[in-house]
């Protein structure tokens, strides 16, 4: 997920300013509605931009379907933790762990499938980091971005943890890069979005407690998984977009 605003991949650092990653490692609702919206898009050879504690690899890694998996994770700490759940088994053999940025990757080395979960916000130049991951998308591949939604709803929260930005989806479009074809471009979680408007506006708080995030995640995305096709995906507080070349 997220890391300041070096966190994500344009520049390595050695320290990651937030501890969201623990907090909403427990949100297993949300994890599951957008893993499923993304599921369709997800295989072959996947690579897991600012990959943090793995959660996205544990989902996916183990699936059919998926040749090989890297973490590419700038944060030693984080990398270090991400390998050693490999060394023990925590994910499969084919998952490995890179520390580094895209820039430190191999030039020549193509993936069928780039993920962006929570961490494009955190990177300061987020055209020319999503133009960098389009040129290593193989023929076929898709470029997946979730990321949290509405500049009016930036909040000591997303302040505390380095959030450079909020998207809607006019400026997730104009971020992407030139060469792919848009598959999708919705909102998610069109509860959450009342919860995070309550937030902003009322209690400002810099980082939600465990009971907040648990009655979100129990009692609100349920309803956000219903409610949301039947809004044609037009508000939530979570954005997600999907390319293909």
């Amino acid at each position: 997920m997220a890391s300041g605003s070096t966190r994500g991949v344009t520049a390595p650092h050695e320290g990651y300013v937030g501890t969201e990653l623990e907090l909403f490692a427990t949100a297993r609702n949300w994890k599951r509605y957008w893993s499923d919206a993304i599921a369709p898009f997800v295989g072959g050879r996947v690579l897991d931009v600012g990959a943090g504690l793995g959660a996205t690899a544990e989902i996916f890694a183990p699936r059919t379907g998926i040749a090989a998996w890297t973490c590419l994770e700038p944060d030693a700490h984080f990398a270090a933790h991400l390998a050693t759940r490999i060394a023990s088994g925590g994910l499969p053999v084919r998952t490995r762990v890179l520390r580094g940025t895209t820039r430190d990757l191999d030039p020549a080395e193509r993936f069928d499938t780039i993920l962006y979960i929570d961490v494009l916000e955190h990177i300061r130049d987020d055209h020319g980091e999503l133009a960098g991951a389009a040129s290593r998308l193989a023929d076929g591949g898709h470029l997946v971005v979730l990321s949290p939604a509405h500049p009016f709803l930036y909040a000591p929260f997303d302040a505390a943890i380095g959030h450079e930005r909020r998207y809607t989806r006019a400026t997730l479009r104009a971020a992407a890069p030139d060469g792919l074809q848009r598959v999708r471009l919705d909102y998610l979680d069109a509860v959450g979005f009342g919860a995070s408007l309550g937030n902003r506006l009322v209690l400002r708080s810099a980082m939600p407690s465990a009971g907040q995030i648990a009655a979100w995640d129990r009692l609100m995305v349920p309803i956000s998984r219903r409610l949301d096709p039947w809004l044609g995906f037009r508000a939530g507080k979570s954005v997600l977009g999907v390319w293909t070349r």
